[in-house]
């Protein structure tokens, strides 16, 4: 696990702006650092090393190829890469390897089998730059589930930067780009901001599964091209229009020996490895066939607290003592969140508000005392229809479609366009009684306030736009009624966008943060690729959920550990925030003088939405989407 950077065209002194930017990534990779330039120093690669696989200087980057043309920097893992060797030594492609490392192998397929085959032929995580010497040109490229982040864009007049960390990038010497006013209803709906967009103009993230080339003079956007090697919308439909034939029992065991695959692939390290576990289905599934293929007791990793109905650790002590792990644990305090908190806002280098972000941080903290990798259950929930607010989300819709569309749509619209459609619940009510079909009802269900906290100036602006020019996410654009079955539509959405732009994000940053690499075995390409040929009553019947996950772990763990409500990784930030250090510090963040000078959000409406939290407790995800907005220093 690393940090890449770099530049082309620079408009500054590259040698102190390349370092500028590996400094601003020593979480990343505090093991070592590197820089590459040609010649006329018009491209510039920048590396900071987390050391994973091969601890000596043989891993180091940025790495030229045997044959010379290509330099690489790269983050990530990949887990087959001595399947790779195997096949370069095989074909002739390589004699010999200089390394151990799993940087070699991949830099070597690209120089044998061009960028977009060795991605495919490649299981891992990874962020990439490519540098290709004799066609100067620079490839850019995500893995594809996005676990790994990669900005990049224009400063200044034509330089050309990108970055695993938007620090990075905001820290050079001709960052001047503005805030993207066109992003800020879209975050204020989810507390994030979607691929491909990112919180300044002309800077974005690459989506995952893509390959993004650009070439000599490297400042024009007529020199940009992106390309798809891998799509996870194209994968759903295969898969559902492909469907396993075989029995429940069949697909558990198929299921069960991918995942030990996968594991396995992932336990390859040179350093520690542990696993999360949370005391869910996904996590307890993952530690549960990780013991099973190690040879050794696995290292678990739990956080919990005191309030009831939040903490998880007696449950998860439990399971780790029937499994035989080496179990650790740690109980949060309400000073431990206080500390944390205020970090918050650097760590992302955008506003990202999802609260969770704090219990993952300190659960990563206390890992990276003991081990340097960790496992965790991602993807189950997505992949195995395990939201709760799908079943919601159905019952909503089945209770709308009662309802003539002649009739719902008309009246939704003249809420909507009355005083008492213009924010809280009876504007909630009345973009739901407008819906086309679940899709839609997913959309709409977004408790966000949007266009309503941005200031007065900003809206008219944004009003100007056409509705082409507006932006769209995946959610807004996505095809209604795409796969037949409703739910794995959902689930499509999901793994298309709140996966990778919040869980994936939240993961990563907050691990890194301690310099912790994590793995996410659920997320391996033949999981993936398999679990969406599943038919949807292997996954969820009525109100059980991750069927086909069940079966698996119970064959380790008894269900009555396991049969209860969900929790989720939550803390009960609502209350701690009334509590007087955390209430200062957010009311000092809101203050109505910054919030003026900022010039992008109605301090009146700021303020209202902070009493109503305070006096009646509503509103309690919106106060945290702007509390860390203000925290993101933009």
């Amino acid at each position: 696990m690393c940090g890449i950077s770099g530049f082309c065209n620079p408009e500054f002194d590259w040698h102190k702006n390349i370092n500028r930017m590996n400094d601003k990534m020593l979480h990343r990779g505090p093991d070592a650092s590197g820089i590459w330039a040609t010649e006329d120093k018009s491209v510039v690669l920048g590396h900071r090393r987390l050391s994973i696989i091969d601890l000596t200087s043989g891993g180091a980057q940025p790495m030229e190829s045997h044959n010379g043309r290509y330099v690489m920097v790269y983050n990530g893992e990949i887990y087959n890469y001595r399947d790779i060797k195997d096949k370069l030594i095989k074909e002739k492609k390589v004699t010999a390897f200089k390394s151990t490392s799993d940087t070699e192998a991949l830099l070597e397929a690209v120089s044998a089998y061009g960028m977009e085959a060795a991605l495919k032929m490649s299981k891992g995580m990874f962020a990439i730059a490519v540098y290709d010497k004799k066609e100067q040109m620079l490839l850019l490229a995500r893995d594809r589930v996005g676990e790994k982040p990669l900005y990049y864009g224009v400063t200044g007049k034509k330089t050309f930067v990108f970055a695993s960390d938007l620090n990075s990038i905001t820290c050079l010497d001709n960052f001047n780009n503005p805030v993207n006013k066109k992003v800020l209803e879209t975050y204020f709906r989810y507390g994030y901001i979607p691929a491909p967009y990112s919180i300044y103009e002309n800077i974005y993230k690459l989506e995952p599964g893509k390959i993004l080339k650009i070439k000599s003079p490297f400042y024009n956007d007529c020199f940009l091209e992106t390309v798809s090697y891998w799509s996870m919308t194209e994968t759903a439909y295969y898969g559902q229009t492909h469907l396993f034939k075989g029995s429940e029992k069949e697909a558990a065991e198929e299921l069960e020996r991918l995942l030990k695959n996968s594991i396995r692939s992932q336990l390859v390290a040179d350093v520690p490895v542990g696993a999360f576990l949370s005391a869910g289905i996904d996590s307890s599934t993952i530690v549960s066939l990780m013991q099973e293929v190690s040879d050794h007791s696995v290292r678990t990793f739990t956080i919990g607290m005191n309030e009831e109905g939040f903490n998880e650790a007696e449950i998860a002590g439990k399971i780790a003592e029937h499994l035989g792990t080496e179990h650790t644990e740690l109980y949060i305090t309400q000073d431990d969140a206080k500390q944390v908190i205020p970090k918050l806002g650097s760590m992302f280098g955008e506003p990202f508000a999802d609260s969770s972000q704090i219990p993952t941080y300190l659960v990563s903290r206390m890992t990276r005392e003991h081990v340097t990798v960790s496992l965790s259950g991602d993807g189950g929930d997505e992949l195995f229809c395990g939201y709760g607010t799908y079943d919601s989300i159905g019952g909503i819709w089945r209770k709308i479609n009662k309802i003539p569309g002649v009739i719902r749509k008309p009246v939704s619209a003249a809420i909507l366009g009355s005083p008492f459609g213009k924010s809280g619940s009876m504007a909630i009510r009345a973009r739901l009684l407008g819906s086309k079909g679940i899709e839609d009802i997913y959309r709409r269900s977004e408790i966000g306030e949007g266009m309503n906290l941005l200031d007065e100036n900003v809206r008219m602006e944004l009003d100007k736009d056409s509705d082409e020019e507006r932006l769209k996410s995946v959610m807004d654009s996505y095809t209604d009624g795409f796969i037949p079955e409703p739910l794995h539509n959902l689930m499509l959405m999901d793994l298309l966008m709140y996966h990778p732009d919040d869980i994936l994000t939240k993961v990563d940053r907050t691990a890194m943060a301690v310099s912790l690499e994590t793995r996410v075995p659920m997320l391996d390409k033949d999981v993936v690729e398999f679990a969406w040929t599943l038919p949807i009553d292997y996954k969820k019947d009525g109100a059980v959920t991750k069927k086909v996950l069940r079966d698996i772990l119970y064959k380790y763990v008894p269900r009555e550990l396991m049969e209860r409500p969900k929790k989720g990784f939550a803390i009960p930030l609502h209350v701690w925030l009334k509590e007087p250090q955390l209430k200062e510090w957010a009311e000092a963040l809101i203050d109505r003088k910054k919030i003026k000078e900022q010039s992008l959000l109605n301090p009146d409406m700021v303020w209202k939405m902070w009493e109503d939290f305070i006096n009646r407790d509503i509103w309690r995800q919106q106060i945290w989407y702007v509390l860390m907005f203000m925290a993101s220093n933009i």
